[in-house]
């Protein structure tokens, strides 16, 4: 384990440490203060859930969500969107225990000082993973972009690692994410005790497998670095350590990827973004799921987990 991740631990830790004492202190001074009952929908994420970005916002917020993101229409459809019955701080760029933006436990926080956890919390879903920086690199997936990514010079072979260009997909483990979400998870369980806890995975961003990274400009017009095989292992990794972090965390895991086979970027019908794609979404953020791919995602999830 990398220095980096020792520290990310111990303020887990700190976090988790100093929340339950504040919950004590509070508890024995506040008597009369009842504990929250929750709310029936509780969503933890990245740009994944939150689906939205605004290039001009000055600060990162964690307010601004899709429309036609998959949380928002499975609040519909659970008939609980614009209630006081759904805590949503998900937003892009958070990560796990990475930073520098929002991180999985100050979402928990905010959404704690929400009143979302309780004995009538139903469902709390959590999408983190893609954003963290993994095994000896310093490097995240976004700042990977422009150097490995994007460089069709360069490519983003497997030993783009090796050069610094690319995120250390080598050191992503089941393990190693479950024990970096431990102490939220911990928190949550014990705070919502009814709900059902769920680690939704990525859809399926490139072919399991494939070497090609794709991305569609105009609809007409597709980017591909035919050499991008450190990115497709990078995913087809982070998709198995959900897995195996949902298990051994002991909760659900949901295969989005499963979902969205055969509908990746590089495909005739992609669900998610390129870049100006009237076939998904002119104004939709690149490499997020469209419409269409969010949609089959929260009328999934509400069929098993929303009734």
């Amino acid at each position: 384990m990398s220095v980096g991740s020792l520290g990310n631990g111990r303020r887990w830790m700190c976090a988790a440490v100093a929340a339950l004492a504040v919950t004590a202190a509070t508890a024995a001074s506040v008597a009369a203060d009842p504990a929250p009952a929750g709310k029936e929908l509780v969503v933890l994420g990245d740009s994944f859930s939150a689906n939205d970005w605004d290039h001009f916002e000055g600060k990162n917020d964690c307010n601004r969500h899709g429309a036609t993101a998959w949380p928002v229409q499975l609040a519909t459809l659970m008939g609980v969107h614009g209630t006081e019955q759904v805590s949503d701080p998900s937003c892009p760029g958070a990560s796990i225990d990475s930073g520098p933006g929002w991180t999985m436990a100050q979402q928990a926080q905010r959404a704690d000082n929400e009143g979302a956890f309780g004995p009538n919390t139903k469902l709390v879903t959590l999408q983190f993973g893609m954003n963290d920086k993994w095994g000896t690199s310093d490097q995240t997936l976004f700042t990977s972009l422009q150097s490995c990514v994007f460089n069709l010079e360069l490519g983003c072979d497997p030993d783009s690692v090796e050069q610094g260009r690319m995120t250390d997909y080598t050191g992503v483990s089941g393990a190693l994410m479950a024990k970096r979400m431990s102490n939220a998870v911990t928190y949550i369980k014990y705070y919502a005790p009814n709900a059902r806890i769920v680690l939704v995975g990525y859809p399926e961003v490139l072919t399991p497998g494939s070497t090609a990274i794709c991305l569609s400009v105009l609809g007409v017009a597709p980017f591909v670095n035919p050499r991008g095989r450190a990115l497709v292992e990078f995913l087809d990794r982070i998709d198995v350590a959900q897995r195996e972090a949902a298990q051994l965390l002991g909760i659900d895991f949901f295969d989005a990827r499963a979902l969205s086979a055969g509908h990746d970027l590089c495909s005739p019908q992609p669900w998610l973004n390129g870049i100006l794609d009237p076939r998904t979404g002119i104004d939709g953020l690149p490499f997020h799921p469209s419409t269409q791919g969010d949609t089959v995602l929260a009328n999934a999830i509400h069929s098993r987990y929303g009734h």
